[in-house]
């Protein structure tokens, strides 16, 4: 955990210096980034909410998934994710400069069960909204449930700083 402390920390310093502000769209995490987050001193000063999207109906009226997106290609997908990381975004837009704004999404599989040949327990994606453009990433983890939400928050708070650090990786 000490770990996630510090890259917890190192974000918050990133958004502090930057003046940016920073919102999640969790599913199977179920609010462990915003959590992780906000286990840091100060993290109020960019961290401005997290909306735990984890049926369709929550994805699609809260963050704006197409209904169309989820039915085609479900909920744990590349398009769902970015949709749900700019949903994000344009939620809290009206209320923050939207080239300020950060959006991340995570939507996966963290077991043990609900897994399926194309789609294996551990798949997740994580998603970037953000002023340059969006971006998705895949990985498959191997680990048991609370293991598979922890590794993925700890992941999306790695490419969040990644990209405050303008070194975004091809794979995670």
């Amino acid at each position: 955990m000490d770990d996630i402390r510090l890259l917890a920390t190192q974000l918050k310093d990133a958004f502090i210096r930057t003046k940016m502000k920073l919102v999640a769209a969790e599913s199977c995490t179920g609010g462990l980034v915003g959590h992780l987050i906000t286990e840091i001193p100060g993290s109020s000063e960019y961290f401005i909410g997290d909306i735990i999207a984890y049926s369709y109906e929550a994805k699609a009226r809260l963050l704006g998934v197409d209904w169309q997106t989820l039915e085609r290609y479900g909920a744990v997908s590349q398009e769902t994710a970015l949709e749900m990381a700019r949903g994000v975004r344009q939620l809290f837009a009206p209320d923050h400069p939207i080239e300020k704004l950060v959006g991340v999404a995570v939507s996966g599989i963290a077991g043990p069960d609900g897994g399926t040949p194309s789609k294996p327990v551990g798949l997740v994606w994580i998603a970037l909204s953000t002023p340059d453009g969006d971006r998705a990433w895949q990985t498959v983890w191997s680990h048991d449930r609370a293991g598979n939400k922890l590794a993925s928050s700890q992941a999306a708070l790695a490419l969040i700083l990644a990209w405050m650090n303008d070194d975004l990786p091809e794979k995670i």
